[in-house]
């Protein structure tokens, strides 16, 4: 589904190449629950830009369905995030001005995916807060509203960056269940520090200093 051959990401800081991927090979198969996980600075975050076309490799492929992400051109990835791919971040990214129900909408067409939106936010226990503003919304009523947004449109893989760090533990916890619960038949990768929030993972591994340690 995903693979990774002989992925570097470098940046340059004054003058010197930095690692923040050395050399990594990595597949993930469809339906899989991957773990990334590692301290701050380890990489894993990179590793997920990459992973998820946010980010071009510096050297090596990233191959989605056999399609490199890195010979494509910045519209038709953007257009892969969008159709295929769902995302959660650490910080909840929604509009001010828009309501829960229209965050969750942005990218749709409301006539086309308006029920299917309700219905997720109902099971995420958001049935109160669908036409609400984030503002009046607690941290982690956002984080689901992210997770009911990612969700939709059945993504074939969702990608999750630190999604429970900004969260209390009960919080973190039940969005890792509603990730893991609603996901269908699509992969979930899920960068983390915590190695608690990966519990049920079919595979864990851990980054260190830009590379795999396992």
């Amino acid at each position: 589904m995903i693979d990774l051959k002989s992925v570097s990401l470098i940046y340059q800081d004054h003058g010197k190449e930095v690692f923040a991927c050395k050399e990594i090979d990595l597949g993930v198969q469809p339906g899989e629950f991957l773990g990334i996980l590692g301290p701050s600075g380890s990489g894993k975050s990179s590793l997920l830009y990459v992973m998820s076309g946010l980010k071009v490799p510096t050297k090596g492929s990233v191959e989605w369905l056999n399609r490199d992400l890195g010979k494509m051109g910045d519209q038709e990835r953007a257009d892969i995030r969008l159709r295929e791919f769902g995302f959660v971040f650490q910080y909840p990214f929604l509009i001010g001005y828009l309501t829960a129900l229209e965050n969750v909408l942005l990218a749709f067409p409301a006539e086309d995916r308006r029920a299917d939106a309700e219905k997720f936010l109902i099971e995420l226990g958001l049935q109160d807060q669908m036409h609400r503003y984030p503002y009046q919304m607690s941290g982690g009523q956002k984080q689901r509203v992210c997770v009911a947004r990612a969700l939709l449109g059945s993504p074939k893989v969702v990608f999750a960056d630190e999604p429970t760090a900004a969260l209390d533990h009960k919080s973190g916890r039940a969005v890792m269940d509603l990730l893991i619960q609603n996901r269908g038949q699509g992969a979930l990768v899920v960068v983390t520090h915590d190695p608690v929030m990966l519990e049920g993972a079919d595979r864990i591994i851990r980054m260190e200093d830009g590379e795999i340690k396992n």
